[in-house]
């Protein structure tokens, strides 16, 4: 996880996901929000930061996808949560499919104490209250309660993979806030976590003086040359 240093991880602790989607946008990339997924136990927890290991499910066949293929210790499902790298983040492609679960609290709960920073799914989990326990940030579509073997079958791990129509590489940097998920390439995430930090203190000067009652003309964007001399004076006295 060398790409996460401690600098990047403090910067975009300070940050959200719609700064970082704009910083995204401004280098080229558009489809790095996670669709339609929402955390589970909103507001109770820690920004969701980390590289990402990925989990891909496929449509289940039903002579193999039978209750007892979790017998197998090399059953993908089971194999990630055993293996994803503490820190990391599990992210799963259910095909945007809900009707079964992705995981539920057992198996989440394991990720949590192995040190997991995270997972999401762009389907469901099953025993959605008892994961809201948890601290542990995680994201999906709804709460779903039948097992995944009904509709979704386990076929690979750590590679290439669609969550929520985003594109998602092992090791992309994965961020969440209260309002979603969005995916950073791995070679960018040190210039934009700390463009997204200056983004942020402009941001938080421009609200300041809207709520004070100035137009946003020549404010937002900073089109008068005014605003970033009064950008200047503010940053030095609150220190941004």
């Amino acid at each position: 996880m060398a790409v996460l240093s401690a600098v990047i991880m403090n910067q975009l602790k300070q940050v959200s996901v719609a700064t970082v989607t704009t910083a995204l946008y401004k280098r080229g990339f558009r489809n790095q929000m996670i669709q339609d997924v929402y955390p589970v136990g909103a507001g109770k927890k820690e920004r969701l930061i980390g590289p990402a290991y990925t989990l891909r499910y496929m449509p289940a066949r039903e002579d193999l996808n039978k209750l007892e293929v979790f017998r197998d210790h090399e059953h993908p499902q089971r194999k990630a949560v055993e293996e994803c790298p503490p820190g990391y983040v599990l992210v799963m492609d259910s095909r945007k499919d809900a009707r079964a679960a992705s995981a539920g609290g057992i198996l989440v709960t394991r990720l949590q104490q192995r040190g997991v920073a995270g997972v999401i799914t762009d389907g469901g989990f099953r025993d959605s209250m008892e994961i809201a326990s948890l601290t542990m940030p995680a994201y999906h579509h709804r709460p779903s309660s039948p097992t995944n073997l009904t509709h979704h079958q386990a076929i690979d791990i750590n590679v290439p993979i669609g969550c929520g129509d985003a594109p998602v590489f092992p090791g992309d940097i994965i961020f969440g806030d209260e309002e979603g998920v969005v995916v950073i390439p791995a070679h960018v995430v040190e210039d934009l976590a700390e463009e997204a930090v200056q983004m942020t203190a402009f941001e938080d000067f421009v609200t300041e003086k809207v709520k004070e009652g100035r137009s946003i003309l020549g404010l937002y964007p900073a089109t008068d040359p005014k605003t970033l001399d009064d950008f200047a004076v503010w940053r030095k006295a609150n220190n941004r």
